[in-house]
């Protein structure tokens, strides 16, 4: 692997593509380690569903955060420096999450974890930057391909450990994981050159400025980060349905369905393929009526059986693909001289409108139960589904 030289536009090695995709799916998986442990987390502190609740939540206004904050930093400084960073943070949060003996620690915590999980956030700008014009959405889908199936494993890894070993030990093996990430960065990440000149709070403000001058970007992000909520509210809840009847089921269970969403890393490779022929628009739409169909039919009319569970969650990803992927190479095609605060943008919205989508739901839960929660999935989907349909002018 030459890191040396690399040059824009001229090409990026699959092999390169590969650890990017390797490290954004060992980074974003700290975020999602929780979600299978939660009836866990809830026992052995002796607290509230909507108490452990806020766990997620706290983790994805973290990400949120640390999108705003920390990833426009990379067109300000060493992109290598800052990864290497975060990952040296993450290795102390897991570790103290880990060892935690309140919930109000955890909250501290997942927060950390979330702020400091957006590496992956620079790993596909820097693919997007180096790679030919003709493969960028392509090696876009890759990365973001590795990222879903951290995703997907971090589930099915963390339930399994939950059930056997307890939930603390599944958060000192991510502390280890960390560790050996920082190792790999440093050895074989490339270096990137600054595309920003001047001060950190210009940096910021400059970000207002591409919202003022690219109103597409946000319309892009709002009707994707509305999706997300709807697909979180899924995830949110999901670990105290399964501990119910007619499932009676352990955390193993919520991460073994979670490689359902295996589909979705198939279709983010899919999705990337194919966008320029059929458009943002034509894909944003297709999505959206996945999700709403889900809902409908298989959330609420076969909510109660595994087939039902396991048919939604691969249709909630693959509609969740269509939508993330395709509006998320149009907003990096906006302003190519500024892929990271362009991608501050889009996920910044994305994960605060995830964050309302897991507060709503586990609010929703305590009162209604799943009735509740498929309620504010439906509600955050068709709003993505009406952003998408109105502004179609602005849509490319």
């Amino acid at each position: 692997m030459n890191i040396s030289t690399l040059q824009k536009d001229k090409g990026i090695p699959k092999s390169m593509l590969l650890l990017f995709a390797i490290l954004s799916g060992l980074a974003v998986a700290n975020i999602y380690y929780a979600q299978p442990l939660l009836q866990l987390i809830r026992t052995d502190l002796n607290t509230t569903p909507f108490a452990v609740n806020i766990i997620p939540t706290l983790s994805q206004l973290g990400y949120a955060t640390g999108l705003l904050f920390i990833i426009p930093m990379g067109d300000l400084y060493k992109r290598k420096q800052l990864i290497t960073t975060n990952f040296i943070i993450l290795v102390g949060a897991l570790a103290m999450f880990a060892m935690a003996q309140n919930v109000y620690t955890i909250y501290v915590m997942s927060f950390v974890i979330g702020t400091c999980s957006v590496i992956p956030q620079f790993f596909i700008p820097i693919a997007s930057y180096f790679s030919t014009p003709q493969s960028k959405e392509q090696n876009v889908g890759i990365v973001l391909s590795g990222l879903l199936i951290g995703i997907l494993l971090s589930r099915v890894v963390s339930g399994a450990i939950g059930e056997a070993l307890g939930w603390r030990i599944m958060y000192f093996i991510a502390s280890a994981i960390m560790l050996i990430c920082t190792f790999l960065v440093q050895n074989f990440m490339p270096n990137t050159q600054q595309t920003f000149n001047g001060k950190y709070i210009t940096l910021l403000r400059s970000i207002v400025t591409l919202i003022r001058i690219h109103p597409n970007a946000i319309i892009h992000s709002l009707l994707a980060g509305f999706a997300f909520g709807s697909f979180m509210s899924v995830w949110a809840c999901l670990a105290f349905k399964i501990a119910e009847p007619p499932f009676n089921a352990g955390s193993n269970t919520v991460g073994l369905l979670g490689l359902c969403g295996v589909s979705g890393a198939i279709m983010a490779t899919f999705v990337g393929r194919y966008i320029k022929k059929y458009g943002t628009l034509k894909f944003s739409i297709l999505g959206c009526i996945i999700i709403l169909i889900t809902w409908v039919f298989f959330m609420l009319l076969m909510g109660n059986s595994y087939i039902g569970l396991i048919f939604g969650i691969i249709l909630f990803d693959i509609g969740m693909q269509c939508i993330q992927l395709s509006n998320q190479t149009a907003v990096f095609a906006i302003d190519t001289k500024a892929t990271n605060r362009m991608n501050t943008i889009f996920m910044t919205t994305y994960f605060i409108c995830g964050s309302l989508g897991t507060l709503l739901s586990g609010a929703m839960w305590n009162k209604f139960a799943w009735n509740g929660v498929a309620f504010v999935g439906i509600t955050m989907i068709l709003i993505s589904l009406a952003l998408t349909i109105i502004p179609r002018k602005n849509i490319n």
